[in-house]
């Protein structure tokens, strides 16, 4: 369960402070599907990083499975990431110099000796995944020669290394063309039902919230809307990237 209470977060620049979170109250039970929805600069993705433990700098409260994320230490929110979080960016953020392997089990690398995956371990469990998103002929490739689509499976693979709780996506489908973009949700959906991953997407496009079974909407730093649906796991992500490219 993950539970934020009255969260406002501030940027300060010199003299100048804009307050992008005013109070955010959210409840999110283990095993959903959740998208966050809002407008850029709504505060979605300050509300993502957040619940993720990149940002610290807030007031309220934020709980995960009862602890208080303000009260970890360093130490303790770092394992907190590493080993319960998986997080899936836009960007991808693969390192070109290594193989599609060394990417999938790059976190395995900051167990920093903690009864985390061994090297062998890690390498079966990333030959695993590799095989998981139909890529097990990739992993000793270079990321440069791989589509965009399945760049972002490699992204995926290296999230759920530690096989995480939660998975944190932020524009997952932004950088992807209309099939790989359906291909990448209908495998959210997936984690979702068959491993009972928590799943929270963050995104600014209606079309591919509606692969949720809930739909959260940010407006200028206030939680405007929160409803249920029935997921709709044949979203077209088509008018969407037509209108990103327009």
């Amino acid at each position: 369960m993950i539970r934020l209470s009255g969260v406002h977060k501030t940027y300060r620049t010199g003299q100048t402070s804009l307050e992008v979170l005013k109070g955010v109250d959210l409840e999110i039970g283990d095993g959903e599907f959740v998208s966050i929805i809002g407008r850029s600069g709504s505060g979605k993705t300050t509300l993502l990083n957040i619940i993720g433990g990149l940002d610290s700098d807030y007031t309220g409260k934020v709980e995960v499975e009862g602890r208080k994320l303000s009260e970890m230490s360093d130490r303790d929110l770092s394992r907190y990431r590493n080993r319960h979080i998986g997080f899936v960016f836009q960007s991808f953020h693969l390192l070109g110099h290594m193989t599609c392997l060394e990417n999938v089990i790059l976190p395995s690398l900051f167990n920093g000796g903690d009864g985390g995956l061994s090297e062998k371990q890690a390498q079966d469990r990333g030959l695993e995944l590799l095989a998981q998103m139909d890529l097990a002929d990739k992993a000793h490739a270079r990321p440069i020669h791989l589509s965009g689509g399945q760049k972002q499976r490699i992204a995926i693979a290296r999230a759920l290394l530690h096989k995480p709780e939660l998975l944190i996506c932020d524009e997952p489908t932004g950088n992807l063309d209309r099939d790989s973009g359906d291909a990448i949700l209908k495998l959210f959906s997936q984690l979702n039902e068959r491993d009972g991953i928590t799943l929270i997407i963050v995104t600014h496009d209606d079309i591919i919230a509606e692969a949720a079974a809930r739909v959260v909407r940010i407006v200028e730093g206030n939680v405007v809307e929160d409803r249920r649906s029935e997921p709709n796991k044949n979203v077209d992500t088509s008018t969407s990237q037509r209108e990103e490219s327009a």
